[in-house]
């Protein structure tokens, strides 16, 4: 697929300088590109490279100003990285809609329903009352338990699994190896040390424009559901327990846990390696910095925390610093303890 410079601009709202009619075929970072690629530049460490790339087009932010003269015509929006973002999002889409139909070997019950445009690839499974929209993406290897329904726009991508009676909305993306409505961990403690299993019998619901990166776990709830709310993006490796709740337009980094019943408000950020204990409530706009563990509510909006026990931001690093230099300290204590002494010793003698 081949784009003009000037129906690129159309797309993502933007103002050409120079050759409207360039063409590019391909994408390319700014320092590698060749010709025939469209490139960006958000972020000022690779200014340097707008004034030699060899891309035939470069997105760049309206406020940035020319030090040197650039050879590429350039595209000026408001926001660089933003208008980048919706042209790979169109050019992922135009490449999925031409995947229809179904694929054999899969497997379909005669229960479950299909919209229209729908694509299910090789070796999926979909089990009793399975409900697939409009437009909807089932890559190959990927199982569906009874009564799972998933609406209109969603991809699901190679060997994602859904356990039964889990809902997944409109334009939601689940990555490869993913497992959603696997049993939480639930298990009561009995007189004699053993532990007695308790039944799962709640599910996962996933609003609408989620995106779940590669081998996540969302466990269902005990009763009722597992949430994970409209706009929510989780990185890969993330587990989340059963009964928790996950804010509208909240992100969470690779490798973070999330106990259970543990409530998490919206835009709340979560760093990789977070853990976050069970049965607390993290309030809208939290920043939990990587490695953070949380081991009570955050009640206070838009509060910033860290370390493990996690506590606020700014009284973490001075503790941090002060912690750097107890070598130092216990030095300068040693030496005033012997100067206290030696003045004593010599007060005695007087």
């Amino acid at each position: 697929m081949q784009f003009t410079a000037a129906q690129i601009a159309m797309i993502i709202n933007g103002k050409v300088e120079g050759n409207p009619e360039a063409l590019v075929h391909s994408f390319g970072k700014i320092e590698e590109a060749q010709a025939g690629q469209l490139s960006f530049l958000a972020n000022p460490k690779y200014e340097e490279y707008l004034y030699r790339t060899k891309a035939s087009l470069v997105i760049i932010n309206a406020s940035q100003e020319l030090k040197e003269p650039v050879a590429a015509t350039l595209i000026r929006v408001a926001d660089a990285y933003s208008a980048f973002a919706t042209l790979l999002t169109k050019y992922q889409e135009m490449a999925t809609q031409k995947l229809t139909g179904i694929q054999e070997p899969a497997y379909m019950s005669k229960s479950a329903r299909i919209g229209q445009q729908v694509f299910i690839g090789a070796f999926a499974y979909l089990g009793e009352n399975v409900v697939l929209g409009n437009n909807v993406k089932i890559f190959p290897n990927v199982f569906l338990g009874d009564n799972v329904k998933i609406d209109d726009n969603s991809i699901v991508h190679p060997g994602v699994k859904i356990y039964h009676d889990c809902v997944i909305g409109k334009n939601v993306t689940i990555h490869a190896g993913t497992v959603i409505g696997s049993d939480g961990f639930g298990f009561a403690p009995q007189a004699d040390g053993s532990f007695k299993k308790v039944p799962q019998i709640g599910n996962v619901v996933v609003e609408d424009f989620v995106e779940i990166g590669a081998n996540a776990t969302i466990d269902r709830a005990t009763i009722g559901s597992t949430i994970i709310k409209s706009g929510a993006k989780l990185d890969n490796l993330i587990q989340v327990a059963h009964n928790v709740e996950v804010g509208n337009n909240t992100v969470i980094a690779a490798q973070a846990g999330v106990s259970g019943s543990t409530k998490i408000g919206n835009n709340v950020m979560i760093g990789g390696q977070a853990g976050i204990v069970g049965h607390i409530q993290i309030a809208d706009g939290s920043r939990i910095n990587a490695q953070s563990g949380v081991s009570k509510s955050i009640k206070t909006p838009n509060a910033a925390v860290t370390g493990s026990p996690a506590f606020e931001y700014t009284s973490a690093l001075r503790s941090q610093a002060v912690s750097r230099k107890l070598p130092e300290l216990e030095k300068r204590i040693k030496e005033l303890e012997q100067l206290v002494k030696q003045l004593l010793t010599e007060k005695v003698s007087e």
